[in-house]
């Protein structure tokens, strides 16, 4: 055998071997992605984790992730997972954050194809970034007591808000086409959250005393205002029941069941106690009134102390069916029923309310509301789809009507709010040359409020409507222009109308009387926006790039303009958005990926105030990020992540001619409202080393900067005081570092 016959056998069998131990790779990964299937991983980790700061410098940082209140932290975190290859049973056991309070944890029984369980429990607390110094004693109670301090010189108090839940369902097989499926969630509530209570004298609820000696609103002709931070207490209930069966066939699927929700209140009514001595607007204390003296029911002392309603117990039921139905192979066809009813009874004086109208006991509140839809689907031609579909909802409200409403010596019922709702939508989409799909559609929708009538009362309002529709007629065409680029271009206009305008009749009188167009402009008047005449215009436009295997480019564009037709100058003018983003991919090599975004969103509303006031709202939200991540060896993954988050407030101020001199000059001497600021940097860095197949060790670092600039509670440093010298502060720049090493341990 030569030297040549010698080098060509062995090239062929080097190949033949580099062939066969591909072949074997390929079934050993096989073989191993089958393994995790029937075997599965389970795994454990325990750690610590240390963070920087007191609880004023991480109030941000700390609102849901259970870092707010202490230095460190244990990290415990478990998945365990078992199969019986046999008979196909599952059992799973997790655990997330067990050692913070945002902790998760479930159970999960499963036979494959038969049956399955779950049950999970889980809690979330609130922090408020926010601190109250306040001399308010009974914080989280149903009777607070207000009492007067210098402010700053109150106690410090956090609010939080605990959330704990826990949840159970499961589904079984009671035949090949039959599927039973259940579910319930409780959730209790408990703590307290940011409230209050206001009231200015004089005003209709509340005349001037006749005497000095009354307690209630200053002997006139002065006129006296109170604002309190009362925060809420909270000890609520929500319910949550659902069960299902889901039946398929060939052509056909159906989905029919109920589902309920149930709410419950601990607390009807909160009750404060306040002092007769208050803090005026110049912060001087301003005594109410005399204790003891002929006390006004509807003065501001009694006002104040007076029983505020907290939500209502209140519960709903709805029955529903849904399906589709296949009628060829490129028609298909679907259908939705569902009936629902809300109801409120809970019993006033039970709650703590008195002074219901006669001979009523609670609310009697019920919404019934029925839902309608359905729709088909059809290619009737390689290249052309077709969608159509209509949706009705119809919702009563059947609350007796009663003498709720009281405006001096005039009285009136509760409004009834029945809506009728109808939509539809048709679509076509077709293949057009040269990679193009074209798209148009008309969109349609209308609403019917009911009669606004006798002897009920919509006071305060210039005019409404009882029905409004709107048409939108919307286009897209979208185009590939090669293997790695395409993109599309969509736009819509809409406009929307109404019926005749409805005016209020002035109180003692009820009810409203229809007014044409031509006659209800009212240069000062409020106009809902949800009334009014609306045009608007959107625009979109999306590309996708994939110059190479590695690299994706996505970038979008978006933009929407309302124009609102009021009859008259002030309330909602305008408004429009935009938005841009960018958004990127790259695998740098095998073990190395990259991701990275920038977005810029601006939404912009014109609003005009019928006391000559006109302002520009605008706000803009600036985000971006930056993501590595890689394996430099075998045995270490690492990677980093950088986001920035810039988001800016702006009000713009200005005045019409008919503003006074008043507020020309206040506003030229404070400028405006200055803007509002929120900015957020938080770097992330990883990394974990595998110290052997079934063990490795993560390290966690994070440094987070935030700055909240808000003039609602803090302006240049000063306060806002309430009227018993309360203050609400935040820092408003926060840095944080977080530290955390976890070991974690994978079995079978």
């Amino acid at each position: 055998m030569n030297a040549a016959r010698i080098s060509a056998a062995t090239t062929r069998a080097l190949a033949t071997l580099a062939v066969l131990a591909a072949a074997g790779s390929a079934h050993a990964d096989e073989a191993e992605d089958a393994a995790k299937l029937t075997r599965p991983d389970s795994s454990a980790s325990a750690g610590l984790g240390s963070i920087s700061g007191n609880q004023r410098d991480r109030s941000i940082f700390g609102m849901y992730n259970g870092m707010r209140e202490k230095g460190s932290y244990l990290l415990l975190d478990l998945d365990y997972v078992t199969r019986n290859n046999e008979t196909g049973y599952w059992t799973r056991l997790w655990g997330r954050n067990l050692g913070l309070d945002n902790r998760e944890m479930g159970v999960s029984f499963e036979q494959q194809g038969n049956w399955r369980f779950d049950a999970d429990y889980s809690e979330l607390v609130r922090h408020d970034p926010r601190t109250l110094n306040t001399g308010v004693t009974g914080i989280g109670t149903t009777t607070p007591r207000v009492n007067l301090i210098t402010p700053g010189r109150g106690t410090d108090i956090e609010l939080e808000m605990k959330r704990t839940a826990l949840g159970a369902n499961g589904k079984i097989w009671l035949s090949p086409n039959l599927l039973f499926e259940a579910s319930f969630k409780n959730e209790d509530k408990n703590g307290a959250r940011m409230w209050g209570r206001g009231f200015t004298c004089t005003s209709a609820a509340a005349p001037l005393p006749t005497t000095a000696a009354q307690i209630g609103c200053a002997a006139a002709p002065n006129s006296q205002w109170a604002l309190l931070a009362l925060p809420e207490p909270v000890n609520s209930s929500t319910k949550q029941v659902e069960a299902k069966f889901n039946f398929s066939a060939d052509r056909f699927t159906l989905v029919g069941g109920y589902y309920g929700s149930f709410y419950s209140n601990a607390n009807g009514t909160m009750t404060p106690s306040v002092p007769g001595t208050l803090y005026n607007p110049l912060g001087v204390p301003t005594l109410l009134g005399t204790p003891g003296a002929l006390t006004q029911a509807n003065g501001l002392l009694g006002i104040l102390q007076s029983p505020m309603a907290l939500p209502p117990d209140n519960q709903a039921h709805q029955f529903s069916v849904a399906g589709t139905y296949a009628f060829t192979q490129t028609t298909r066809g679907t259908f939705k029923y569902s009936y629902t009813r809300a109801t409120q009874d809970r019993d006033f004086l039970a709650a703590g309310l008195a002074n219901a109208p006669v001979g009523v006991t609670n609310l009697g509140g019920r919404m019934d509301t029925t839902l309608v839809q359905a729709g088909v689907t059809s290619r009737p031609m390689p290249k052309l789809t077709l969608l159509a579909n209509v949706k009705f909802e119809d919702r009563k409200d059947k609350t007796p009507d009663a003498q709720y409403n009281l405006e001096g010596v005039n009285r009136f019922n509760n409004t009834q709010s029945n809506l009728y709702k109808f939509g539809g939508k048709v679509e076509g989409s077709y293949q057009l040359p040269q990679n193009y799909r074209a798209t148009l559609g008309v969109d349609y929708n209308s609403m019917d409020r009911g009669a606004f009538g006798l002897p009920d009362s919509v006071g305060g309002l210039a005019a409404l409507r009882q029905k409004t529709w709107e048409t939108e007629y919307r286009g897209e065409i979208r185009r590939t222009m090669s293997d790695n680029l395409s993109g599309a271009l969509a736009f819509g206009h809409s406009r929307r109308d109404g019926s005749i305008w409805l005016r209020p009749n002035t109180l003692p009188a009820t009810g409203v009387t229809p007014v044409a167009d031509i006659n209800i402009f009212s240069r000062t008047g409020l106009f809902p926006a949800l009334f009014t005449d609306r045009k608007r215009d959107r625009l979109r436009g999306i590309a996708d790039w994939l110059p190479t295997e590695q690299l994706s480019v996505q970038f979008m564009v978006e933009g929407s303009h309302d124009r609102y037709m009021e009859p008259g100058t002030k309330g909602l003018l305008g408004g429009a958005s935009r938005l841009y983003s960018l958004d990127t991919s790259w695998a740098m090599t095998e073990t190395w990926k990259m991701l990275a975004y920038v977005s810029r969103a601006t939404q912009s509303m014109e609003i005009d105030h019928s006391t000559g006031y006109m302002m520009s709202l605008r706000n803009v939200n600036t985000s971006l990020g930056f993501g590595v991540n890689g394996k430099p060896t075998s045995k270490l993954n690492m990677g980093a992540n950088l986001a920035l988050i810039n988001d800016r407030n702006v009000y713009s101020q200005g005045l019409d001619s008919a503003a006074s001199a008043t507020n020309v000059a206040f506003l030229a001497a404070s400028g405006g409202l200055p803007d509002v600021l929120f900015r957020q940097v938080r770097l992330t860095m990883f990394g974990e080393y595998a110290l052997e197949k079934s063990a490795a060790v993560r390290l966690t670092v994070l440094h987070q900067q935030a700055r909240l600039n808000e003039w609602t509670w803090t302006n240049n440093g000063v306060p806002f005081v309430y009227s018993d010298g309360t203050t609400i502060s935040l820092n408003q720049n926060q840095r944080v570092t977080y530290a955390g090493a976890q070991y974690i341990y994978k079995f079978q």
